[in-house]
């Protein structure tokens, strides 16, 4: 439980308001609960002729609170007896019984009533932190971790906190404070037979806890195959085209269904265990009560108890009082232990360590005066070198591209340049300056994207354009369009710019989703571009008028190219040729073509 409360100090604190109204409400409930029954005791001592005695009214101070209280309560309930008869007594009771009984479960319904607020509350908070932390988190984490994993975590772990923790947090607070008002009240009725139920208690405490750290173990099996199950579905969508063009239908079925057959599994083994909780309490809670009446019963027939036998009853009422709590309570521990299990998975991207930091002092950026500078830089994922000892200069303005094969790195160090991923050796510095040194937001708002996928939301056109670009105007947005040639097959939709172009833009060709990602980086106007593959995966005449849009683009930019169609890279300032995450050759286009080396031969190649 120390986990369980730990959750509580991290996301509770900011709904303290509704803890203190619950929490009032629930004692009022407790102690209108006891004395609803205590009205039992006199009438039935008074009404059966066990209590024979005359009472006197009692002024205060005239003796202690209790046996002032209980004194002018049986005088006030004498005198009713004597005035009206016991029937009529009997029916005042009963209303007041049924009055308080009304009391009791209004406030049971403030209680529970606050109690939405901070459920509702906490896994709203609990959502937000978890799309704040993926957002902010570095691209090298996912590397690691499926995506339907991650996203089990953000719908299914959360869901799954929502209904077993804070669905429980009612009672965990409301059914400690039952039990204890109910166990004090049982101390001033009886201590000796009190004594002797807190030696039962914790025995069967212990055999329903061990029963809960079972669950929370199978629980988190649970959520680990439902992250499965999920990066199945994703990666079964994603990869349609394929499982149906190699006819792989039935064996993606069969995949999907021994992994689904794990996950009923896990759940059946989970939810016997849970089915187990409500007979086990139900069983130790009557084998207890059956255990005190046999023990005070003999007391009171015996002649050797301390309280009579309508105290001893309504001891008894008290006692199943705080059984149905302490039930209620192992049952909350139950779900509790399953949310914590699913707690567990959602702290790994909650806690998990952004490496990508800005420096305590950082440097001013703006602009960019001089250019970049790549120096003796070496990176790796694992253990292999990716980048080994690579040196390039960029001088601002300039255009330098990198060729080579797949695997060489060329994609690897665009990617070290917005710090989606930190250097192991060397220096990459702007201005002199190292990338280290600056604010990332000031790095990354210097610099364009535009990828070989173009990336795209299921937006309008509009919207994709002016992504992560404040206060754009309507003329800016067209005038980019245009600029990146896409400004006639927007006009062309339905709806103009407010299209809403799909699913990662699945509305549109290959090369009008490139010239919508171009017209996007061209309304950002950054004074570095980096061009990842931009127009190999197009036909003939869309890389025409790609290229023709990225040479718009390009002008006066310091540009950062990848390329495998070394046509669209010729006129660059800089070739680099890369081989092994190692710069084998460099110059202009010219230049390479007199040599006999990897560059030319990559040219015949395509030429052939």
């Amino acid at each position: 439980m120390k986990k369980f409360f730990g959750l509580l100090a991290r996301f509770v604190p900011p709904y303290k308001k509704h803890i203190i109204l619950n929490v009032v409400f629930n004692v009022l409930e407790a102690f209108l609960t006891l004395f609803s029954f205590a009205l039992i005791i006199p009438i039935l001592e008074m009404l059966f002729g066990l209590n024979n005695a005359t009472y006197e009214y009692m002024a205060w101070g005239s003796g202690s609170i209790k046996e002032v209280v209980v004194n002018d309560f049986y005088y006030y309930v004498q005198c009713i007896i004597k005035t009206y008869g016991p029937s009529m007594a009997l029916a005042g009771i009963a209303a007041t019984l049924v009055v308080m009984t009304f009391l009791k479960v209004m406030t049971a319904y403030m209680a529970a009533f606050f109690m939405v607020g901070i459920r509702t509350g906490v896994t709203r908070d609990l959502r937000n932190q978890i799309y704040n932390k993926l957002v902010t988190l570095p691209i090298g984490f996912f590397s690691s971790e499926r995506k339907g994993d991650v996203m089990a975590r953000i719908s299914g772990d959360v869901t799954e906190v929502e209904t077993s923790i804070m669905a429980s947090l009612d009672m965990m607070f409301k059914n400690p404070i039952m039990i204890v008002v109910c166990l004090t009240m049982m101390i001033v009725t009886s201590w000796q037979l009190t004594a002797f139920v807190l030696v039962l208690l914790p025995v069967a405490g212990y055999v329903m806890g061990s029963t809960g750290k079972r669950l929370k173990r199978k629980s988190l099996e649970a959520q680990n195959q439902w992250g499965v199950l999920l990066s199945n579905i994703e990666e079964t969508i994603g990869g349609l085209r394929i499982i149906k063009a190699f006819n792989a239908e039935d064996k993606v079925k069969q995949r999907f269904g021994r992994e689904n057959e794990e996950y009923r599994n896990i759940n059946n083994r989970m939810n016997w265990r849970q089915a187990l909780a409500h007979p086990m309490s139900e069983f130790l809670g009557t084998a207890a009560i059956a255990i005190v009446l046999w023990f005070g019963g003999t007391l009171i027939l015996g002649g050797t108890s301390t309280i009579t036998a309508p105290s001893f009853i309504y001891y008894m009422i008290i006692f199943y009082s705080i059984i149905n709590p302490a039930k209620d309570l192992s049952k909350a521990s139950y779900a509790v232990q399953r949310g914590m299990a699913s707690m567990e998975r959602i702290d790994r991207i909650l806690l998990a360590e952004n490496n990508i930091k800005d420096p305590e002092k950082p440097h001013a950026l703006s602009e960019m005066k001089q250019g970049i500078s790549y120096k003796n830089v070496k990176f790796r994922y694992a253990d292999t070198w990716v980048i080994d000892d690579v040196s390039i200069d960029i001088p601002c303005g300039k255009t330098v591209a990198l060729v080579g094969q797949s695997g060489s790195g060329k994609t690897t160090i665009a990617d070290l340049l917005p710090r989606f991923y930190d250097i192991n050796e060397g220096s990459i510095t702007i201005d002199g300056v190292d990338l280290r040194d600056y604010r990332v937001a000031d790095l990354r708002s210097l610099m364009g994207n535009v990828n070989q996928e173009a990336i795209l939301f299921n937006d309008t056109f509009y919207n994709n354009i002016t992504f992560g670009v404040d206060n754009a105007t309507r003329e800016q947005v067209e005038e980019a369009a245009r600029i990146a040639n896409a400004y006639d097959f927007i006009m062309a939709s339905e709806q103009g710019f407010e299209t809403n172009i799909g699913d990662r833009g699945c509305k549109l060709s290959g090369g009008q989703r490139q010239r919508i990602s171009i017209a996007r980086a061209i309304l950002k106007n950054p004074p570095i571009l980096i061009l990842d593959e931009a127009t190999s995966a197009l036909d003939t005449e869309s890389e025409h008028l790609v290229q023709e849009a990225l040479d718009k683009l390009m002008k006066g930019r310091t540009t950062l190219v990848i390329a495998h169609r070394l046509s669209t890279i010729k006129n660059a300032d800089l070739i680099c040729v890369m081989q092994d995450g190692r710069v084998v050759e460099r110059g202009s286009h010219d230049d390479l073509m007199t040599h006999d080396g990897p560059y030319k031969k990559l040219v015949e190649m395509q030429s052939f």
